[in-house]
């Protein structure tokens, strides 16, 4: 740098240019902000192709596979419902006197039901608070809830197919809140805030792929996000973490995987905001312990690896299904062949032979020589 430049950046650097200080730093924050912001958005948008490469690459154990051929066959059987559920006991903020509860649920436009022999059906999901939830197969009697701790507590109820997915159509999910005695804070979620509900994994199972999934109420369109940049819930996502890899989701789906090791696992589930951060809300963050042990005998676990046809397991999807049986065909009589007796030969009586007696021999006489005659001369 010559002197006349050495000298201009020295009046530059002065207290005189304060201002071209100030412009050159803000200039600065505005680039980097602005790489910050790209890179915020670039992580927040996840297509579906993206959230593919995703599972590969976070999920260094878990693979994500599509839904096993008999469920993919079963499920169209289901499509022509919509569920409507309906809580009719207890009411919302009813303060019962009394630690036994009543739980009387409706369900439209969906069969409840178990089949006798495979031991599946649509039914659906009772979840209390935030424990693992109950099947009910049969909503003729109320189900009874007993031993309820006072305060707070609440029911959310979703519609199932047989194979534990849930129905995700508008009126599949109900919710209540109701007090035992007295109101508190626990189990009281916020119905301004999204409601993230746990669903599988749950307990055991003897086959994979094993099934992920949940219900989500609350949040936001991801298709209304541009034009309500303000939510902070309208870029939501999901966050799946197992045995302490993760996952991360931006739209409510079902996920079936493999890679569980035999044994334990643990899975956590989260709704996060725009910024990644979990949502402060009850029941938005829940963990799980499940088994994995191959070769279940169970109905889904059969299912699951194809031992089974769609055919034979048809009546969990349609109760009034019969197994269709193949004709017999009718056997024509094979006429006996008759078999002619064996003859047998009448054996010739031996004739017994009787010795033949010897003749005896004619003695031989000795007879003296006749005397020659003389010759007459």
């Amino acid at each position: 740098m010559n002197f006349r430049g050495k000298n201009v950046f020295r009046k530059l650097s002065s207290g005189g240019f304060a201002v071209f200080k100030w412009v050159m730093t803000f200039l600065v924050i505005v680039s980097l902000s602005g790489c910050v912001e790209k890179a915020v958005s670039e992580d927040v948008s996840i297509d579906y192709e993206e959230s593919q490469q995703l599972i590969s690459q976070v999920f260094r154990q878990f693979t994500e596979t599509a839904p096993p051929e008999i469920i993919q066959e079963l499920a169209p059987s289901l499509e022509v419902y919509q569920p409507q559920v309906t809580i009719l006991t207890p009411q919302p903020d009813e303060v019962l006197q009394d630690n036994i509860v009543k739980v009387s649920l409706q369900v439209k436009d969906l069969p409840i039901f178990k089949d006798p022999q495979w031991q599946l059906g649509p039914h659906l999901h009772l979840i209390l608070d935030n424990q693992p939830y109950m099947a009910v197969y049969d909503i003729s009697q109320p189900m009874i809830l007993s031993d309820l701790s006072a305060g707070t507590h609440t029911l959310r109820v979703f519609a199932s197919r047989p194979w534990d997915e849930s129905f995700k159509n508008e009126g599949a999910y109900a919710q209540t809140t109701f007090h035992v005695f007295t109101k508190t804070d626990d189990n009281n979620p916020n119905p301004n805030l999204p409601i993230l509900t746990y669903s599988r994994p749950k307990d055991s199972y003897g086959a994979e792929p094993i099934m992920l999934d949940f219900y989500l109420t609350n949040a936001p369109l991801h298709i209304l996000a541009e034009e309500n940049t303000e939510n902070e819930f309208s870029d939501w996502r999901i966050r799946y973490t197992i045995n302490g890899e993760s996952l991360v989701l931006d739209r409510w789906q079902t996920l079936y995987l493999k890679g569980f090791k035999i044994g334990k696992n643990w899975l956590k589930l989260e709704f996060l905001d725009n910024q990644g951060n979990p949502v402060k809300n009850v029941f938005n963050s829940t963990s799980r312990i499940i088994t994995y042990e191959p070769e279940g005998k169970d109905t889904l676990s059969r299912i699951v690896r194809g031992e089974l046809t769609a055919d034979q397991v048809r009546g969990i999807v349609d109760a009034g299904y019969t197994t269709k049986v193949l004709p017999q065909v009718e056997k024509l009589p094979v006429p006996e062949i008759q078999v002619e007796p064996e003859i047998k030969a009448t054996p010739v009586p031996q004739v017994e032979k009787f010795p033949v007696p010897k003749p005896e021999s004619t003695p031989t006489l000795d007879m003296e020589p006749t005397p020659k005659l003389a010759e007459n001369t």
